[in-house]
């Protein structure tokens, strides 16, 4: 089986399925953002980059209220879709915007919190994409962004097709332009954009309830075949359509696995003009 090496592809590895997005949908400011819910105030102006269906946005935009929250994504599809979710829910204060993570079409020095949540990861060119949320804050402005590491994600019990997946979202991630294991460099990325005062964190999402394994495992069972991630695991010749059925089945056995347990760490960051 032939193995591209890295590329600067700045393609998105999972794509927009139905499975991708439920797993979007679900997260929230209290789940994906806690660690920056301490800074927001009233009246704040935010950018969120890479928004998706929206959902972590519309939570911004209830927390700063009557301020403003702005989410930029780069599928018009998506986009759509995260609009009707404002207008369903009664959030006018939160509009969504296409945009380029490395071409933000806002003048200098305007949010005073720019929000990247599993952005960074799948950026060819993060710092040059840091350096630009950079200059769309205001002087005393917050970054606050979150990406995983795929190198530290742990399960129990123990299968080699889940190894091979993890292995697989690294090496799919680096075909795309990216770094599976973004959440370990973003304070030094921070610093590289030119952000002198960075505070570091972490985080971890567990999924252990016979409820959250069915959730999570059946997501993924079906990301492995159907999702942009399957078939950019088989054009780049990392996988075969067979080795991710297995992948898909190893993901349904955990799930059923009343002794299953899984986790996910993020790194984190909040850095200042």
């Amino acid at each position: 089986m032939q193995h591209t090496a890295a590329s600067t592809r700045d393609a998105y590895m999972h794509g927009h399925h139905e499975s991708v997005l439920r797993v979007h949908e679900w997260r929230t400011v209290d789940n994906s953002a806690a660690y920056l819910a301490p800074h927001l105030r009233e009246g704040m102006r935010v950018l969120d980059i890479g928004s998706g269906p929206g959902s972590i946005t519309l939570d911004l935009a209830r927390r700063v209220r009557p301020g403003h929250v702005v989410g930029v994504d780069a599928s018009e599809e998506v986009v759509a879709r995260a609009q009707g979710l404002a207008e369903s829910e009664g959030v006018p204060n939160a509009e969504f915007r296409t945009g380029d993570a490395y071409r933000l079409d806002f003048p200098d020095g305007v949010f005073d919190v720019v929000h990247a949540h599993q952005v960074l990861q799948h950026l060819a060119r993060p710092i040059d994409a840091l350096r630009e949320f950079r200059r769309v804050l205001r002087p005393g402005g917050l970054l606050a962004a979150r990406d995983v590491d795929y190198g530290g994600v742990i399960w129990s019990p123990e299968a080699p097709e889940l190894l091979r997946w993890r292995e697989l979202n690294e090496l799919v991630c680096a075909w795309n332009g990216g770094d599976g294991n973004a959440g370990r460099h973003l304070t030094r990325w921070a610093r590289a954009a030119g952000f002198a005062e960075v505070e570091a964190s972490g985080s971890v999402w567990v999924f252990a309830s016979d409820r959250d394994r069915e959730w999570w495992g059946g997501n993924w069972a079906e990301r492995a075949l159907e999702s942009t991630f399957a078939a950019h695991a088989i054009e780049s010749g990392h996988a075969s359509r067979t080795e991710l059925e297995a992948i898909s089945a190893a993901w349904r056995r955990w799930a059923a696995d009343p002794d299953g347990w899984f986790l996910m760490p993020h790194g984190e960051i909040l850095a200042r003009v």
